[in-house]
């Protein structure tokens, strides 16, 4: 299922969203609705996007639209690079795909997806890995992705940032949310723990196994829509897509999985 298919159904059910705060979703029928899908990922810190917002709004506010330089050096790129504890050049893409390409185009063998809160971190450093790809930790519906290559790589072949095709220039407002989104990242990172995630076991471990944060299916991938559709029923919007985890919904009460609880999905 794709996501356009999920948000149909989320319709057909509920009509349309009316607002997003935190994890949840409100539509126009008066139903809430726990969003572990979190527009894969890009919404884990909360739909409302918070200071990263506050600040598109301030440069939207300054007339700062067009294509001239904006600012002398890339905060955007400080900002990742804190995050991933090494300097890093990076450049942007429509699309994760395109990212990967041009990772694996630099470095095979070390290019990886970040995901935060990956437990994997705690045995493998981010920071030594040559490219990583990363999803901006804001609510916005484009498919735009981070390419974080080490410096050190380009210092020795520096030729390779000529040869990536298919990098584009993000809108100034859209890269000083970006930024502010990936502190604000920063920040989370030292206050989310294990004891945030482990509340929900007793029902998602059913259907699921949790990483972090992160869930993964245990049921067949042939039952996985049937699944997302049982959600729905049950108020929970899940991850359309088997491969791609849904994620546990950072604060809210454990009672949001009572009807997934009642109402048990066989399989």
């Amino acid at each position: 299922m794709t996501k356009f298919e999920l948000f149909a159904e989320l319709y057909k059910l509920y009509g349309a969203v009316s607002r997003a705060r935190g994890v949840f979703l409100y539509t126009k029928k008066g139903v809430r609705l726990t969003d572990l899908y979190q527009e894969e990922g890009r919404a884990i810190l909360g739909w409302e996007g918070g200071s990263a917002f506050t600040m598109f709004k301030n440069v939207l506010s300054r007339g700062l639209t067009g294509s001239f330089i904006c600012e002398d050096s890339s905060r955007l790129q400080k900002a990742v690079s804190k995050l991933l504890d090494s300097e890093r050049v990076i450049l942007c893409f429509e699309n994760k795909t395109a990212a990967m390409e041009a990772g694996l185009f630099c470095s095979q063998n070390g290019t990886s997806v970040y995901r935060p809160w990956n437990p994997m971190y705690e045995t493998v450093n981010i920071s030594e890995i040559d490219c990583v790809i990363l999803t901006p930790p804001l609510a916005w519906s484009e498919q735009n992705t981070i390419l974080a290559i080490k410096s050190n790589l380009i210092a020795e072949k520096p030729e390779l940032i000529k040869q990536i095709r298919g990098t584009i220039n993000l809108p100034f407002a859209l890269e000083v949310a970006y930024t502010r989104a990936i502190f604000n990242l920063i920040k989370a990172l030292q206050e989310r723990q294990e004891k945030h995630w482990f509340i929900y076991d007793t029902i998602l471990t059913k259907y699921w196994e949790r990483k972090g944060p992160y869930l993964y299916p245990k049921l067949p991938k042939e039952k996985y829509n049937d699944f997302i559709i049982h959600c729905l029923n049950c108020g929970i919007v899940i991850s359309p897509d088997y491969n791609n985890p849904s994620i546990v919904p950072f604060g809210a009460e454990r009672g949001v999985f009572t009807k997934l609880k009642n109402s048990p999905f066989e399989y």
